[in-house]
């Protein structure tokens, strides 16, 4: 089983700058490539003969670019045609024009060192170890845990003012056949107010940021809007955004691994809902039906969805599931918070607030989320006993 170890680099002022370097390389080699690909596609749809624009066409130019090219030579091979690989990866699976550009603004450096012969690890003492990396040696970071199995590949990646090594290790671990609990399961809703219901009546929640950094966050926001794109000041200003919107993420990263654990520890089944986040968290700007009305409100609701990290919590469950043999089941997620589970009558009224449920049928009330929990575990899951 395939398992990522993260660390934190400690990068000499050299080191620093030769990996800015290959995450600028690997960033013109991506858009370029990009830019190739829809040129092709676009060529083709008016009628081109043309021969097919992929990963082993592009690998070919850029050996051929690397002898002409000096600014290319400055970079690996190898990692200029992970770049390509990926490239070719993100196309396929979501198409050529819908794959983004890697802006200088947006993008974070990272590239990957596919050939583990090359690279050793050697622990140094209770807090720093070193790895040995190809073109830039040993480099040392903090050993926050011991890597577990032989390493595969290294991904090297800038995030706000620290870099960091990825180590895929394959360490000897395969998904049990069978879970531990095999008539055990549970049905999950993802909510606004309580991130992670379950159809046990368990409410797993946490604050991801505190009213002081939302506070601060929007000062940041604010001053950045003002200041000219640029500028060092502006610099600053993104780097102290950078920093606190981590934490931020970090802890939501924690949360949704630590609950995805417990569920899948405990449950061979888990249901979720297939929900569409990029869909529900899409602008109400422009909309046919009514052009410009309720566009705060919904930006409201977006930002609630996307602070709760639907969709982590959904990889979060895939990932746990390897090591216990927990499936993953999704439903369909209509009606679940309007619908009793006693009794099966279905109406907008039954749910009064954002966390009570009340039947307007048979009466039976419950925690709204812990209801629609329920409905999501009927649907997805039946027990083998009857």
């Amino acid at each position: 089983m395939l398992t990522g170890f993260r660390y934190r680099l400690a990068l000499t002022d050299e080191q620093a700058e030769q990996c800015q370097i290959y995450g600028d390389i690997c960033r013109a080699v991506w858009n370029t490539g990009l830019e190739q690909r829809r040129e092709a596609v676009s060529r083709w749809q008016r009628g081109h003969q043309l021969p097919y624009c992929g990963y082993h066409l592009q690998a070919r130019q850029l050996a051929e670019a690397k002898t002409e090219e000096t600014w290319l030579k400055d970079a690996p091979s190898h990692i200029l045609q992970q770049t390509l690989k990926d490239l070719d990866t993100a196309c396929r699976d979501h198409g050529t024009f819908t794959v983004r550009w890697r802006a200088k603004g947006r993008w974070k450096p990272s590239f990957r060192f596919p050939d583990s012969k090359w690279m050793s690890i050697q622990r140094l003492s209770r807090k720093w170890g070193r790895v040995k990396l190809p073109k830039l040696g040993w480099v040392r970071f903090r050993w926050s845990r011991a890597p577990k199995g032989t390493i595969r590949s290294a991904t090297v990646s800038r995030d706000g003012e620290h870099w960091y090594v990825s180590l895929l290790c394959e360490d000897g671990q395969t998904t049990p056949e069978v879970h531990e609990r095999p008539d055990s399961a549970v049905g999950v809703d993802r909510g606004v107010a309580v991130a992670v219901a379950t159809s046990d009546g368990d409410l797993f929640d946490r604050v991801f940021q505190t009213p002081k950094e939302a506070e601060r966050e929007r000062r940041l926001r604010r001053r950045l809007c003002r200041q000219r794109k640029g500028s060092n000041n502006r610099a600053r200003t993104k780097a102290a955004l950078g920093k606190l919107t981590g934490r931020v993420r970090a802890r939501r990263a924690d949360f949704a691994a630590q609950t995805a654990h417990t569920l899948c520890a405990k449950n061979a089944v888990v249901v979720l809902e297939k929900l569409n986040t990029k869909n529900m968290t899409a602008s109400a700007k422009g909309t046919t039906d009514a052009p410009g009305r309720g566009v705060r409100q919904k930006a409201g609701l977006n930002r609630a969805i996307l602070s709760q990290g639907w969709y982590g919590f959904k990889l979060a469950c895939q990932n746990a599931a390897r090591r216990t043999g927990t499936q993953i089941v999704e439903v369909d997620p209509a009606y679940t918070s309007q619908t009793c589970h006693p009794c099966g009558h279905v109406a907008s009224e039954n749910r009064e607030s954002q966390s009570i449920f009340r039947c307007g049928a048979c009466g039976h009330t419950a925690h709204a989320d812990v209801n629609a929990a329920r409905n999501i575990l009927a649907r997805g899951w039946t027990s083998p006993s009857g």
